[in-house]
């Protein structure tokens, strides 16, 4: 991948311990796309997963927060169905596949539209919402 997606990777591995615990990642990267994807701990109860794939195409985000198997939230940019019909109304051909930030909440029961998210808007989130 370019410079710019390995620096962008790069900082947040750096980052990451700093801010969490039990950091586990991985760095999958081909000239075409690259992958990141990190398992941590954060405030002795949550747990962190931090997903990004940058190709030359889109950017592709997950990033979650769980307590104990609940989900307490979810950022993720994913072609979810139920963002579809929030956005446009109905579910339909013309907008399959498309990437569209939102949020799940209360372990997937509920969900929002949000504007685009970064790693660093979700550690910030972190921080302000959860105990550490």
């Amino acid at each position: 991948m370019d410079s710019q997606t390995d620096d962008h990777f790069n900082d947040i591995i750096r980052q990451a311990p700093t801010i969490f615990s039990e950091v586990d990642y991985v760095l999958d990267s081909t000239p075409e796309r690259a992958i990141l994807r990190i398992q941590a701990a954060y405030g002795g109860v949550y747990r962190i997963f931090i997903t990004e794939l940058i190709d030359t195409q889109i950017r592709k985000y997950r990033y979650y927060v769980l307590k104990k198997s609940w989900i307490s939230i979810g950022f993720d940019n994913s072609p979810d169905p139920r963002a579809l019909r929030l956005k446009y109304g109905k579910i339909g051909t013309e907008h399959a596949g498309e990437y569209i930030p939102h949020l799940h909440k209360d372990n997937k029961t509920h969900l929002e539209l949000t504007e685009e998210m970064d790693v660093y808007k979700f550690i910030a989130w972190i921080r302000e919402h959860l105990a550490q």
